[in-house]
């Protein structure tokens, strides 16, 4: 599933250069996560790391209208880095 940030975010921008996939940019008045480049840091950590440095609990939240599986989070993370399904 593809993450989502609150608007209870304080734009602190913690989390903007933390993503591996610069799925994270400021958008009209927090910052807003691209569904399709958010692998949740499937390919690169165990944890989003988004949440992980985000100092505001809950802010970080699993995008319901992006219920994305594991292997499709893998799929973004291949389609994002050009490699090869097998």
């Amino acid at each position: 599933m593809a993450l989502k940030i609150l608007d209870t975010c304080t734009n602190c921008d913690m989390c903007e250069p933390e993503c591996p996939n610069e799925a994270i940019a400021m958008g009209e008045e927090i910052y807003e996560i691209d569904p399709e480049k958010c692998t949740e840091c499937v390919g690169h950590y165990d944890d989003p790391t988004c949440v992980s440095v985000c100092p505001i609990k809950n802010c970080i939240i699993p995008d319901p209208a992006h219920p994305d599986t594991e292997e499709q989070l893998w799929a973004k993370f291949d389609k994002l880095y050009g490699i090869e399904p097998n």
